[in-house]
């Protein structure tokens, strides 16, 4: 059979962070024990106040007249430095954000909120390679942290660094086992020739939430390429039940009928991936569907 291409399937998708997790790194303040006068304290509590209420602009404004009137570059020039690096970040500021970041990290490089938000900001301008260096800093700093630690492997895996991704899922995998973390695990065993463990750890995702549906597709992708159609059409119906519009599923379930010469059927599952935005159906409609043949 033709090789099977699709970005939902066969690529992961970008880091997938819980939004409380987002909030936790990007909005914990550095602790810092701040000496300041009485009105950087009134200044510094207002900024505060708008920071968390998610006015960053405001909070921008207020913490940039402190630092303005500091004298010093102490712990509390820092601790605003890092807050504002915050709010720059929060409105999009990637670059503002980075240059306060460039200060407060080889004042205080054991702070890992502030390689964590430096990876946030990489992630946002598209750089794997510098976001791999900020998390390989804040792992060091909180040693087996689960969620840097998918992050990290999510980065790995987008980059075929299937050896290194293994080591980081097989780690979450004993600490906190999830369908996420056995379906990557799976990705990443096929991807290094690994068949056998490669299934066992979908089937496992299946078997933790039988309605995990990129398990299903994942399991239905790769019975697909080794031409175990009936296995296949097993996994993809199963994902059908669960969302009758995915195209992904009935491309592939298209394609495993065609190759099971039930031509007319496959055809129309294919003519159904494509109306439901499946561009990789096209190909095997105009080889098996609407060729001079057919």
């Amino acid at each position: 059979m033709k090789p099977i291409v699709n970005d939902t399937v066969t690529r992961l998708p970008c880091l997938m962070l819980k939004k409380f997790f987002f909030i936790i790194c990007c909005l914990a303040l550095v602790n810092l024990a701040l000496a300041q006068s009485d009105k950087l304290k009134q200044q510094e509590a207002e900024g505060d106040t708008l920071l968390n209420r998610q006015d960053y602009t405001g909070a921008l404004k207020v913490y940039a007249k402190i630092l303005k009137a500091s004298k010093e570059k102490d712990q509390f020039y820092y601790s605003i430095i890092y807050k504002s690096a915050v709010s720059n970040y929060s409105i999009g500021h990637f670059d503002q954000a980075l240059a306060q970041l460039e200060e407060f990290i080889p004042a205080y490089p054991n702070v890992p909120q502030a390689h964590i938000l430096r990876a946030f900001i990489y992630r946002e301008k598209g750089d794997a390679d510098k976001q791999l260096i900020e998390l390989d800093e804040a792992i060091k700093l909180q040693p087996g942290n689960p969620e840097l630690m998918k992050w990290r492997a999510m980065l790995y895996l987008d980059q075929e660094k299937f050896d290194s991704a293994k080591t980081d899922l097989r780690y979450l995998r004993a600490v906190q086992d999830d369908p996420e973390v056995e379906t990557y695990l799976g990705f990443a065993y096929y991807n290094t020739n690994e068949k056998d463990s490669a299934m066992i750890s979908l089937n496992k995702a299946i078997g933790l939430d039988a309605t995990y549906q990129p398990a299903l597709l994942y399991a239905g992708s790769f019975a697909l390429q080794e031409e175990a159609y009936d296995l296949a059409l097993t996994y993809i119906n199963l994902a059908l039940r669960l969302n009758s519009k995915n195209p992904t599923a009935w491309f592939y379930k298209g394609v495993a009928l065609v190759e099971k010469e039930k031509v007319d059927e496959g055809c129309s599952c294919l003519a159904k991936a494509l109306r439901l935005g499946s561009d990789d159906a096209v190909d095997y409609l105009k080889q098996y569907c609407y060729g001079e043949d057919n």
